[in-house]
């Protein structure tokens, strides 16, 4: 199934919200990455520039979409409000989220290293 971010809240149903979070984008990973600790959404920018070097972009228009979707769903939670800056932080669903994402990404590693290194698969 090929479902945005978007279509959850349209499809309004917890389990299309469960199945098109089992994997993140890029986008997507950092900024939950870098709601670890509180930041707003200009710090959010900054961090995953800094964290990727310059690799992920992501424009205003993405990462305040998202930060709306993922509050939405309980994945974040806006802990803060000060001149117009929301200050954000990651919820315990959005840690297990993260958590499941970097595991996924840890497979896909392993399975990369057997296949194109002749490694052993990881147990």
């Amino acid at each position: 199934m090929d479902v945005s971010i978007i279509d959850i809240v349209f499809l309004g149903g917890n389990a299309v919200a469960r199945e098109q979070l089992k994997t993140l984008t890029e986008q997507m990973y950092y900024i939950l990455l870098s709601l670890i600790s509180p930041n707003h959404g200009y710090g959010i920018m900054q961090e995953v520039d800094r964290r990727t070097q310059g690799r992920v972009k992501i424009g205003a228009g993405t990462l305040y979409n998202l930060l709306s979707r993922f509050e939405e769903e309980y994945i974040i939670e806006q802990i803060s409000e000060e001149d117009r800056r929301k200050t954000y932080v990651i919820t315990q669903k959005g840690l297990d989220i993260l958590k499941e994402e970097y595991q996924r990404l840890i497979q896909l590693v392993s399975d990369g290293r057997c296949f194109l290194e002749g490694g052993k698969q990881d147990a």
